[in-house]
């Protein structure tokens, strides 16, 4: 499945978001709650900030009442970036690996 092209970029890059089950937007922020143990977690969490780092984003991942908690925030004027959707992509792949090898 692929999100469609349209006149703006943004649209575009909000269409590719929506492809991706369980991620919401409330304003300039992206969210993932995901059903994880405390090891998964870790292995998760530990796996986003190697790929946070090199696109030079900084979610924020917390752990609480036994789900993980992800948020992704866009800059200040809300525009979203490739780097954003391309970090929840990888968090949702990363995420489909942990869960499958448990």
């Amino acid at each position: 499945m692929r999100a469609r092209r349209s006149g703006n970029h943004e649209d575009y890059l909000t269409d590719a978001l929506g492809l991706l089950d369980g991620w919401t937007r409330d304003g300039r922020e992206f969210r993932r709650t995901l059903l994880l143990d405390d090891s998964q977690h870790a292995a998760l969490a530990e796996r986003i900030k190697v790929v946070a780092d090199a696109l030079q984003l900084h979610p924020q991942v917390r752990r609480l009442d036994g789900h993980t908690q992800i948020k992704l925030c866009t800059p200040d004027d809300g525009t979203l970036s490739d780097g954003e959707v391309t970090l929840a992509a990888r968090i949702e792949a990363m995420y489909q690996a942990i869960a499958r090898s448990a």
